[in-house]
């Protein structure tokens, strides 16, 4: 296959683009800095600017798929108003911008896999939560909904797209866990909030797994839950971090502690949703790591 990414420099996308040269299959960075390619990277570079509404022509008339991951970090910075008007502007003009340069190309690529989060669905307490769940109503529901629906021109051109609504990547390269892994090999890791709220996680070798399973299967369209099959709350996951490098978890941060350090950042963090993957379970995709201990171990057996 020959296969154009966005954000492959990113935690996934970086991780996606060796899973494919490695199999043997073309890469199509489209970075807005063609220097970016790493050194011994097999891929090609081609230019775009999202912000703009460019694609270099000619980038996508012979893909065979586009994954479409870039976008401004979520926990990058603390979210004043302006910064949230960046999240939300990245999203919608550089799904906009791929949606049409797809739809435009001479040959279309046969799949658009653009990225979401499990965030589309706000903080739904304890109940199970399957694709065809409505909305919530706090500001990183109304960003995947914009961030989904910008691709819709690609849609009504006929190509089948993807929305993987992405939980918490287990990986200690970047993302969430990122973060956590070194606090809690030092004895500091402890609950966030109450505990009590589900963090929907994957593990970064499952969810490679699954974009590639998404390019694949043609059954697979609209939004697909990327998150194990057993969601956690917090509080197990804490003491699954701590037995797996046996460390104490006795530490906890309040909530009001992380509105204070975060802002509405907190919100993210504290608030709960148990998604399950309910459209890859239907389709027959198979979990590597099904469980936060395999995740975890899969992390501290491949860092």
């Amino acid at each position: 296959m020959r296969v154009a990414i966005t954000g492959s420099t990113g935690l996934i996308g970086s991780a996606l683009t060796h899973s494919l040269l490695t199999d043997g299959h073309q890469v199509v960075r489209l970075v807005r800095d063609r220097s970016a390619r790493p050194a011994g990277d097999s891929s090609e570079a081609a230019g775009w600017d999202p912000v703009a509404g460019r694609v270099q022509p000619g980038a996508l008339d012979t893909v065979d798929a586009v994954v479409h991951l870039a976008g401004a970090g979520v926990g990058d910075k603390r979210w004043s108003d302006a910064y949230k008007a960046e999240i939300r502007r990245s999203r919608a003009l550089g799904t906009r911008t791929i949606a049409r340069a797809c739809a435009e190309a001479s040959t279309p690529p046969r799949v658009l896999v653009s990225a979401s989060a499990t965030g589309y669905y706000g903080d739904t307490g304890g109940r199970t939560i399957e694709e065809s769940a409505p909305p919530g109503d706090d500001f990183l529901a109304a960003v995947c909904v914009d961030w989904e629906a910008a691709a819709d021109t690609a849609r009504e051109a006929g190509i089948r797209v993807v929305h993987p609504r992405t939980g918490l990547v287990v990986s200690a390269k970047g993302g969430a866990f990122g973060r956590l892994f070194p606090l809690f090999r030092l004895g500091l890791g402890g609950r966030l909030g109450s505990g009590d709220q589900y963090w929907p996680f994957i593990s970064l070798t499952d969810h490679i797994a699954a974009l590639r399973f998404a390019i694949d299967d043609e059954t697979l369209t609209g939004p697909v839950n990327f998150t194990a099959p057993e969601p956690l709350t917090n509080r197990e996951i804490t003491r699954a971090m701590g037995r797996a490098l046996h460390r104490p978890t006795i530490a906890s941060v309040p909530a009001f502690a992380l509105r204070a350090a975060l802002g509405e950042f907190a919100t993210g963090i504290t608030g709960s949703c148990r998604a399950v993957p309910a459209a890859l379970h239907k389709a027959g995709f198979t979990f590597r790591h099904p469980t936060i201990d395999m995740a975890l171990h899969s992390v501290l057996h491949t860092s």
